[in-house]
């Protein structure tokens, strides 16, 4: 793992202030397709470093923008998770500026996705028109769906059908997509419910109850399996 300054980038455009990020390589001789990783609402903690390094062993050059630089989780959560909701505002300038890291980096072939889990799949989504591939892991759909998927890239996404708070949305992001003519691959996994890609609990110890009740946290069996389509749609479409 290498922390990354991207503050001064960040500086020119307008984006978070500072800004940094963790940036995981493949072993053995690149370049490599890049990855920008955008986190799930509790922020870049243990659980989504290992996801960056598990994308970087997949052999993508992962970096992880910490879209909660500026001030941790307290005074960015909320204008972050507003930011995605709207569509627009500095969150999506951080995610630009750890794009255009990768894109001039030696390491880096020029084909780049994106990916995001929970609150990060959101903007994924939002996003994807500027990638060449997005993953999206049961992030809330864009208010104008269809708008919003227009000029999408190809994009692959997971979904739990044990998570209250996306009830519906698999069915009604492949609908999307293929009216779209957008390639994709969405599925949405029986057993699962939210965050069910992290390979341990998150978030605040007090809150792990509530989420126990309400089927939030790994599923190791449904994650295998997303992993593998995740891997194989990037590897096809990143190259």
């Amino acid at each position: 793992m290498v922390d990354i300054d991207l503050t001064g980038r960040s500086a020119v455009v307008g984006g978070s202030q500072p800004l940094r990020g963790i940036l995981e390589a493949p072993s053995g001789p690149g370049p490599w397709p890049g990855v920008v990783m955008i986190h799930e609402a509790f922020g870049l903690d243990d659980v989504m470093q290992r996801q960056a390094k598990r994308l970087a062993a997949a052999g993508f050059l992962t970096l992880a923008v910490d879209l909660y630089s500026a001030g941790g989780a307290k005074r960015c959560l909320v204008p972050t998770m507003t930011s995605m909701l709207r569509g627009q505002g500095r969150a999506f300038v951080d995610i630009e500026v750890a794009r255009n890291w990768l894109m001039e980096s030696s390491g880096c072939t020029g084909k780049i996705g994106i990916i995001g889990f929970c609150m990060g799949g959101g903007f994924a989504m939002v996003s994807a028109g500027d990638f060449d591939a997005a993953s999206v892991n049961y992030g809330q759909l864009p208010r104008k769906l269809d708008a919003a998927v227009a000029d999408s890239c190809p994009v692959v996404g997971s979904f739990g059908r044990r998570d209250p708070s996306l009830r519906g949305a698999a069915l009604k992001l492949e609908t999307a997509l293929n009216k779209a003519g957008v390639e994709n691959d969405i599925k949405e996994y029986p057993t699962a419910g939210h965050a069910f890609l992290n390979d341990a609990e998150a978030g605040p110890k007090v809150l792990r109850p509530l989420e126990r009740i309400l089927g939030v946290g790994p599923d190791p069996v449904a994650a295998e399996d997303a992993w593998k389509r995740i891997d194989s749609f990037f590897g096809r479409h990143l190259g």
